[in-house]
């Protein structure tokens, strides 16, 4: 066995004892008499100290050969000392290089050297050695380990449904087509009916985390073609502030547990991240379009909130109601899917819901149409065949409790909790227009 610790789990208590660290050359010094090693894992950096009287002699000769991102092995004793940089030091008894790094390297992972976001991606096994870059992905970890934690002590069954469709979600093209046999199909783009269906299943109450897939011709710093979305759908609601009400505690409590067990990767980040105040704003759309107009930004009512209307809403609440985080509701109908449920006295208005975030769409719901014959001509209104749909809804002719749920955004959820400038920042291997590799 190569380490017995990680850097972050040497304590006083293991002064004087003898360890096993493993890691990758962080940086070296040579001040003759005496050698450096800083070796970085996973956790953090631990520092290797060589004097020339304390250690043998292949040891001291060593050290200052290796080169940066050398991976090394290296057992020693402990020594806490106010001398040693981070405050303690390991007196190697054995030095073993497993793996020779080439030079050059494809960037600096240690951030000294700034490298394009292209360059990153494209040597995203390097860019990870960079402790900002790795704490992000900590982060995500978390985010996901708390969103689970969360469903499940709410009595939600997590499901999983297919990835491979024979007819779009929603009705709209932007598919990825393949060949499924002798039969055309498409990458799912949602879960969005099948977790409907469930509904009529008695199971209640479920959730998924799965990836989606869109083909959407963006090259913008929010939009992927291959995400992971968190979806939900909740039975026998009596309307969609029940839906709205669960995923703001979902979310404060997603936020609230990073804040809680990743105190060290937000140091690394330099990043102060706000505890979220329940409940969440709610704005109505009529009551946005009235602050984009006085802002200066006018839409037509109808017409959906664009990019620029949500950094304009999302300054505005921030500002004026110190809110990050608040919900869009009361949309017209026309601007939202066949399968929201409208007011029965204002058929114009739909029940439907989004959750925005420092001015970015992160999730959007609503209660759902659970009614059969409302249903075919929601989905006829949009110029939809019902044939298409039939496995659908079906399960709506043999009981059908009143329903809603949410789509939630993973990745733009921890961008935006984050505050970081790009989607691909928070994704291990992004898919966008131009990226299909690594």
């Amino acid at each position: 066995m190569y380490r017995t610790h990680y850097s972050n789990q040497i304590t006083e208590e293991l002064n004087g004892q003898r360890v096993k660290i493993a890691g990758w050359v962080w940086e070296v010094k040579d001040l003759g008499g005496i050698k450096f090693l800083w070796i970085r894992d996973r956790e953090g950096i631990v520092q290797i100290t060589a004097p020339k009287k304390k250690v043998e002699p292949d040891i001291f000769k060593l050290i200052p050969k290796l080169n940066a991102e050398d991976v090394v092995a290296v057992e020693g004793v402990v020594n806490f000392t106010p001398k040693a940089k981070l405050g303690f030091e390991v007196l190697p008894e054995r030095l073993e290089v497993l793996s020779r790094a080439k030079s050059p390297l494809p960037l600096d992972p240690t951030g000294k050297v700034k490298a394009e976001l292209d360059t990153r991606l494209d040597n995203r096994f390097m860019d990870l050695r960079n402790p900002e870059v790795m704490a992000i992905f900590k982060i995500r970890s978390s985010v996901f380990k708390a969103l689970r934690d969360f469903f499940h002590s709410n009595d939600f069954i997590e499901i999983h449904t297919p990835k491979i469709i024979a007819t779009a979600t929603e009705g709209g093209t932007e598919l990825f087509p393949m060949k499924y046999f002798e039969r055309d199909a498409f990458l799912a783009q949602s879960p969005q009916l099948y977790k409907q269906i469930m509904m009529a299943s008695g199971l209640d109450r479920v959730y998924e985390i799965a990836p989606i897939f869109r083909a959407e011709e963006h090259n913008t710093t929010r939009h992927l073609n291959e995400a992971w979305s968190v979806d939900s759908e909740m039975a026998f609601i009596e309307n969609e502030e029940e839906v709205m009400g669960f995923l703001e505690r979902l979310v404060a409590h997603t936020i609230d547990y990073v804040r809680e067990n990743n105190l060290r990767e937000l140091e690394t980040l330099n990043f102060e991240l706000e505890e979220p105040k329940l409940p969440f704003p709610r704005l109505s759309y009529d009551r946005a379009l009235e602050i984009l107009g006085d802002l200066g930004k006018e839409i037509p009512w109808g017409e959906d909130i664009d990019t620029e209307g949500e950094k304009l809403l999302g300054r505005y609440m921030l500002e004026n109601e110190d809110a990050p985080l608040y919900f869009l509701y009361r949309y017209p109908s026309e601007a939202k899917p066949f399968y929201i449920m409208r007011y029965d006295e204002k058929p114009e208005i739909s029940r439907a819901f989004d959750l925005e975030y420092r001015g970015v769409e992160i999730s959007s719901g609503g209660q759902r149409e659970h009614r059969h014959d409302v249903l075919v001509e929601q989905i006829k209104g949009k110029g939809l065949n019902p044939e298409s749909f039939e496995f659908y809804l079906k399960t709506f002719q043999y009981g059908m409790p009143p329903h809603g749920g949410f789509g939630l955004g993973a990745e733009r959820l921890i961008k935006q909790m984050l505050n970081l400038p790009n989607i691909r920042e928070v994704v291990l291997f992004p898919r966008d227009r131009k990226r299909l590799t690594p």
